[in-house]
């Protein structure tokens, strides 16, 4: 038998699952392509490979053989984002618990929550996403290829998409807070840069800018400077970027490319980093209430990450599960 016939079923067989099944559906476009190589002449490697090419790639053949057989049941997609917005919800409780009171525990078999740092608690909950959204399909899928009716909880208090309303386009008046913001931003931003360029360091003890007390020492105030002003710049020019789209990819950006700060800012060491003299006791409870602020705001941050993800992820299936309007003929 023709090796490139055997290359091109072997192609197929890789789209295809269920042993059975697939054995017979490879049978099946064996006989086919036979039948149309025969059409041609006498069958030959050259006759094959006519009929190969006619018959079409190997991933839309199998997904010929598989249409209506969806690997989630579009009844079960709006579920997806619901259960892996909750699980994850879980996830950042505990990742919250865990470092605050650096405890390790175990939920067997479902969970094991080791004792995390910041930096680690920070890394760790973008993969706790991408797992918990992998579980629920997984179950989702294996629900879909059942083939039984089963009747999933619907929590409520999860994103809907009907919910959702996009922000009008084309309104001057919806963009004014989006401006007003951008403008303020810009002068924080502006006003931040003046003051490192001037003093290289935006903290200090006091107000007098003629005579200015650092309140950091030069390496920690110059570090902790550049990464704050950054956190200012990327605010500045997503609000900026969000007066000409709607885009929530925006959002993510943004927001990824802050919580990457965050984590930044938070590696900084905070032992001893004072120009001037503090309590030996006020070090400690220094460096528990920063790391506390920045973990809070980098918790806000995922959240509203993840519902702009949700709502980008329920949108693109809401647009496949719409059927394509008919066209009428000329």
């Amino acid at each position: 038998m023709s090796e490139k016939l055997d290359a091109y079923l072997e192609e197929i067989s890789h789209f295809l699952s269920g042993r059975a099944e697939r054995e017979e559906i490879l049978l099946e476009i064996r006989s086919h392509i036979l039948e149309r190589a025969a059409e041609y002449g006498q069958a030959s490697e050259s006759t094959l490979a006519e009929a190969i090419a006619a018959y079409g790639p190997a991933r839309k053949v199998a997904e010929r053989y598989l249409d209506g057989r969806p690997i989630i049941a579009p009844a079960y997609r709006r579920y997806l984002f619901r259960y892996t917005t909750l699980l994850f919800a879980i996830h950042v409780f505990l990742t919250v618990f865990a470092v605050v009171f650096k405890k390790n525990f175990v939920i067997f078999p479902f969970l094991f929550m080791p004792r995390l740092g910041v930096i680690e608690a920070l890394m760790y909950l973008p993969t706790a996403f991408l797992a918990d959204l992998g579980i629920v399909a997984l179950v989702l899928y294996f629900i879909t290829q059942s083939g039984k009716y089963i009747r999933l909880p619907w929590p409520r208090f999860a994103v809907d998409l009907d919910e959702v309303k996009p922000p009008g386009k084309g309104v001057l008046a919806g963009r004014i807070p989006t401006f007003i913001g951008f403008i303020v931003m810009a002068a924080v931003t502006d006003f931040a840069l003046y003051l490192y360029v001037r003093h290289q360091t935006i903290f200090f003890t006091n107000l007098n800018f003629t005579n200015p007390k650092p309140l950091f020492t030069p390496g920690a105030g110059q570090r902790l400077s550049l990464i704050v002003i950054a956190l200012f710049a990327v605010s500045m020019f997503a609000l900026l970027v969000k007066l000409f789209t709607r885009s929530r990819w925006v959002d993510v950006a943004s927001n990824a490319i802050s919580l990457a700060l965050i984590g930044l800012l938070l590696g900084q060491p905070f032992d001893n980093p004072f120009a001037i003299k503090v309590a030996e006791a006020f070090g400690p409870k220094f460096k528990f209430m920063v790391k506390f602020m920045f973990l809070f705001i980098a918790l806000v941050i995922t959240i509203d990450l993840v519902k702009n993800l949700v709502i980008i992820g329920r949108r693109r299936l809401g647009r496949e599960d719409v059927p394509p309007v008919a066209r009428p003929h000329v």
